[in-house]
């Protein structure tokens, strides 16, 4: 037989569902990192300035009261909360701790879980 050199077609769509929680879990921590470090600098700078001026305060205030604003806000607390409970468990994998096939998948469902739990609890808070 001849072997096929042509590129493979790869459908996102049909990747992702067929994708196991592992491989969700690592481009989901890609993503939140990614995030994080674009909206990190933001959110400092954002800070630095609403500290030194009353009136940029006062607008960052008027601004967070739009429920788009704290739909953002909420996006980058997720990633925040993924990235460091997906850390810990790739942490705990570096160290041989879950690496079977099983555990993998319980632990990688589980941080999924996890951290959409505790950003609905501080969302709530936030909110």
């Amino acid at each position: 037989m001849q072997k096929n050199n042509r590129p493979k077609f790869l459908d996102l769509r049909v990747l992702g569902s067929a994708m196991s929680a592992t491989g969700k879990v690592s481009i989901l921590h890609r993503v939140s990192g990614v995030i994080m470090f674009v909206m990190i600098p933001v959110l400092i700078y954002i800070l630095g300035h609403s500290l030194s001026n009353p009136d940029f305060y006062a607008s960052c205030v008027s601004i967070m009261s739009c429920s788009v604003a704290k739909l953002a806000l909420l996006v980058v607390l997720w990633a925040m909360l993924h990235h460091i409970v997906a850390g810990i468990r790739f942490l705990l994998l570096d160290m041989h701790v879950g690496v079977e096939r099983a555990a993998a998948q319980k632990s990688a469902k589980a941080s999924i879980i996890i951290a959409l739990i505790l950003t609905v609890i501080v969302g709530y808070f936030l909110w």
